[in-house]
């Protein structure tokens, strides 16, 4: 099964070196993913970070990105999508090298501010990374290839994040502590330098498609606006057409997901009492349903679209902080993980290419760069949310919430998304 998917020999020869480079880059990004970011949480909660401080590290970066996506959007019409990607790749991983010695530098205090402090100025660089790598797959990737690519690019993403999180899990383990961090983030920049190296080679190609129509479809600003105005610097004529209630749908999901991450190293901690290795296996199983369900992402998509894949995969995600919150043996933990995984694999294959359907083809930097601002506005809110709430209800009535609130977003999706 998985050599038919990754057969290319049906693909397009002027396709395939893109189509490889992206699934290396997100290869060794998934080696970055299941070391230094899945354990940074954990490692911050570790060295007594509280709620409020874990989700300053996710609301940082929020605020960074709701001032500059804007900027970034207009910034990335003007350059070659290519290089800019790459360029901004660099800067945003180079943060994480530093990591590596922060134990051997600062006071565990000092470090939980110094981790704050950096993943702020990495997300500078990240801004433009993530307005503009979606435009750069939709140039680099055909219309009819998306699901496909999408789909081996997540199966990917799963077997090199299942690896990385159980070697990671092992070396927590029997490495003594920060020592064992330190190689875990070690790993995890080498994986980040190699999946920038593989963005490099990514080239846009000439369009095949015509632009999605778009009805009414909306004059450029130029026409509709005199320079200087707000409307046209803003580009809130954007919020005149359909692609609004995309921008309202995956708001609402990003928040009711948001609004639960910044307990879920906590409760691990706290009320599970996980060790690094129960983590590193959970995350694993996570993603090894993640994987099982990338292999049939494109057929689901075909059969129902990339929007009821996307709500339908919101509304199993609720199931997660609800079941999670019922949990109190390792086994349970561990059984939450292959549901999640499954769920998360719908949603992170076909909620992209369900925005990009809404997006007319020459003028996605702005458009995607709204939905930057979008998505850092619920991370920002759910950072400092989840834990405030947390803090008011109790955190297993707050996963309970929060739970409702992904399932409500889920069902939004599917009847006006």
């Amino acid at each position: 099964m998985f050599t038919r998917l990754f057969r290319q020999s049906d693909i397009p020869p002027e396709y395939r070196s893109n189509f490889t480079h992206l699934y290396l880059d997100i290869g060794w990004y998934g080696v970055l993913s299941g070391s230094a970011i899945n354990f940074l949480n954990i490692y911050a909660a570790r060295i007594g970070a509280s709620g409020f401080q874990i989700g300053l590290i996710g609301a940082m970066s929020a605020v960074i990105n709701l001032l500059l996506a804007i900027p970034a959007g207009r910034w990335l019409q003007t350059q070659n999508t290519s290089r800019a990607i790459f360029w901004t790749s660099v800067f945003y991983r180079i943060g994480f090298m530093i990591f590596i010695f922060l134990p051997s530098l600062l006071e565990e205090r000092q470090q939980v501010v110094a981790i704050i402090i950096l993943t702020l100025l990495m997300a500078i660089p990240l801004t433009p990374l993530g307005v503009g790598f979606n435009a750069l797959f939709a140039e680099a990737v055909p219309d009819r290839f998306r699901a496909h690519v999408a789909g081996i690019r997540n199966i990917t993403l799963s077997v090199t994040f299942i690896a990385s999180s159980l070697l990671s899990g092992a070396i927590l383990e029997n490495v003594e502590f920060p020592i064992g961090y330190q190689i875990v983030f070690g790993i995890g920049a080498f994986g980040a330098a190699m999946s920038s190296l593989h963005l490099y080679f990514i080239r846009p190609l000439p369009s095949d498609t015509p632009s999605p129509p778009s009805s009414p479809k909306p004059v450029s600003p130029q026409e509709a606006f005199p320079p200087r105005n707000i409307f046209a610097t803003l580009r809130l004529d954007i919020w005149l057409t359909p692609f609004k209630k995309v921008l309202l749908a995956l708001g609402g999901f990003h928040l009711a997901q948001y609004l639960a991450i910044p307990l879920f190293p906590i409760y691990y901690v706290n009320d599970l009492h996980l060790n690094d290795d129960h983590i590193g296996i959970g995350t694993a199983l996570f993603y090894l349903t993640f994987l099982l369900g990338s292999t049939r992402l494109r057929q689901i998509v075909h059969k129902i679209g990339n929007r009821n894949v996307t709500g339908w995969g919101v509304i199993g995600l609720a199931a997660y902080p609800f079941l999670l919150a019922q949990s109190n043996e390792v086994w349970q933990f561990y059984g939450v993980s292959l549901f999640g995984g499954f769920a998360f694999s719908m949603v992170n294959g076909a909620f992209a290419n369900y925005m990009l359907e809404h997006i007319p083809a020459d003028d996605r930097p702005t458009h995607l760069a709204w939905y930057n601002v979008v998505l850092n506005a619920a991370i920002l809110t759910g950072s400092l949310g989840g834990p405030a709430i947390a803090s008011l209800i109790g955190v297993i009535p707050a996963l309970l919430l929060f739970a409702f609130l992904r399932l409500l977003a889920g069902i939004f999706i599917l009847k006006w998304g």
